[in-house]
C-alpha cells in the first residue's frame, strides 16, 4: 500500500513540476514579448500636437530618453559636476578643452543632484551650505558677481546634436523660487525652449509662477548673449502644479510652440530678425542682419538655476516654503521629467 502511495506521489510531483517549466517558459516569453512590444511603442510613439503624423516624423532616439532605465545613459547625457576625489569636477567628456559653466551664482551645478524614480529623471536643487563650493567669484555675462554658496543645482547636457525637428519634454517645474530649465545650445547659439520659475517667494512677482519664457540668443558680435528674440507669456496655469506637455516645432521658417498639444504661439524667420533690430538698437546691428540665428545643430540641456533678478532663496526654509508638509525639512526641492524626445522629417 505504501509503494503504491509513494509512486502515485511522485507521478503527481513530475506531473506539477512539468507544468511549472511550461508555465515559466510561457510567462518568460510573454515577458519578452513584452518588453519588445514597449521598444515598438517607444519607437513608433508621435508627437502629442500631431497623432496622425501629418509631419511625417520619426524618433530621433539618440537625443530621445524616456528615462526610464536603471541608470542614466552616460553616452548621451553628460552630468556636469560628478564627484571625484571628494568634489566636484567641470570637464566635458567631448570637449575636455572647453571651459564647462558651473552655474548661476549663488548656485552651483552637483553631479549628486539627481534620481531616477518610478520612470522619471528628478533634478534636485538642494539647500547644501558645506558643499565645497568654488571660491572664486565670477562675474556673469549678465547681472552681478556673486559668490557660489548654500545652493546646489543640477544640470544634463545632450552628448549628440541634431538639426530642426519637433521636440518634445512632459515634465513639472519645481514649486520652489529656482528656475526649471529645458534649453540648448549649438555654435554661438543659445535656444531656450522654457525658463520656468515656478515658485517665487517675491509678492511682486507672483506672476512668474504661471509665465512661459523661452528666447534665441546670438553669442556672436554685438550681441552677446542678448536675445535676437523671446516672448514672455501666460499660459493659464501654476507650471508647478501639475505636469504639461511642452512641444517646439523647429525648422529653417521659424518657431512653432505647444502646450498640451495645441498651437500657443509661433514666430516666423522674418518676424524674428525684425524684432531684433527693433529690441537690438544699442548694438549696431549690420543692415542685413539675420537675427534667426537657430540655424545650427545643438545639444539639449537640462538644469535649474537660481535667478538674482526674481529671487534667491536666503533659508532653507524660504527655499521649501511650498513643499507639502512633511518634506520641508529634506532641503530638496524637483524639478520631475518624465521624458524628452525629438522627433525628424522623414527625407
Amino acid at each position: 500500500m505504501n509503494k503504491f502511495i509513494s509512486m502515485a506521489l511522485i507521478k503527481k510531483t513530475t506531473i506539477l513540476l512539468t507544468l511549472f517549466f511550461v508555465f515559466g517558459l510561457y510567462f518568460n516569453c510573454k515577458s519578452k514579448d513584452v518588453s519588445k512590444s514597449k521598444n515598438n511603442e517607444i519607437h513608433s510613439v508621435l508627437p502629442f500636437s500631431d497623432p496622425s503624423n501629418a509631419g511625417n516624423w520619426k524618433l530621433n532616439t539618440e537625443v530621445s530618453d524616456e528615462f526610464d532605465a536603471a541608470t542614466i545613459d552616460e553616452n548621451k547625457w553628460y552630468i556636469v559636476g560628478k564627484f571625484e576625489n571628494g568634489a566636484p569636477f567641470y570637464k566635458h567628456p567631448d570637449k575636455p578643452n572647453k571651459k564647462v559653466w558651473t552655474g548661476r551664482a549663488p548656485s552651483q551645478f552637483s553631479g549628486r543632484n539627481y534620481r531616477l524614480e518610478q520612470g522619471k529623471l528628478i533634478l534636485e536643487t538642494r539647500w547644501e551650505p558645506d558643499f565645497p563650493f568654488i571660491k572664486e567669484v565670477r562675474k556673469p555675462v549678465f547681472g552681478e558677481a556673486l559668490p557660489y554658496e548654500n545652493i546646489t543645482t543640477a544640470c544634463f547636457i545632450g552628448r549628440k546634436e541634431f538639426k530642426y525637428g519637433y521636440i518634445e519634454i512632459k515634465s513639472k517645474a519645481a514649486d520652489a523660487p529656482v528656475s526649471s530649465a529645458f534649453w540648448a545650445m549649438g555654435d554661438m547659439l543659445e535656444f531656450d525652449f522654457f525658463e520656468l520659475y515656478g515658485g517665487t517667494i517675491n509678492p511682486n512677482k507672483k506672476h512668474l509662477d504661471s509665465q512661459l519664457w523661452w528666447s534665441t540668443r546670438d553669442w556672436n558680435k554685438p550681441v552677446n548673449g542678448k536675445p535676437t528674440y523671446t516672448e514672455r507669456k501666460d499660459v493659464g496655469f501654476r507650471v508647478a502644479d501639475d505636469f504639461h506637455i511642452w512641444g517646439i516645432e523647429w525648422d529653417e521658417k521659424g518657431v512653432k510652440y505647444f502646450i498640451d498639444g495645441k498651437l500657443f504661439s509661433q514666430v516666423s524667420n522674418d518676424e524674428v530678425t525684425a524684432w531684433a533690430k527693433e529690441n537690438r538698437k544699442k548694438v549696431s546691428l549690420p543692415d542685413d542682419y539675420n537675427g534667426y540665428v537657430a540655424t545650427k545643430p545643438i545639444s539639449l540641456w537640462l538644469d535649474q538655476e537660481t535667478f538674482p533678478w526674481n529671487d534667491i532663496p536666503k533659508t532653507k526654509a524660504e527655499l521649501e516654503a511650498n513643499s507639502p508638509v512633511g518634506q520641508k525639512e529634506d532641503g530638496v526641492v524637483d524639478f520631475e521629467i518624465e521624458y524628452v524626445r525629438v522627433w525628424q522629417k522623414v527625407k
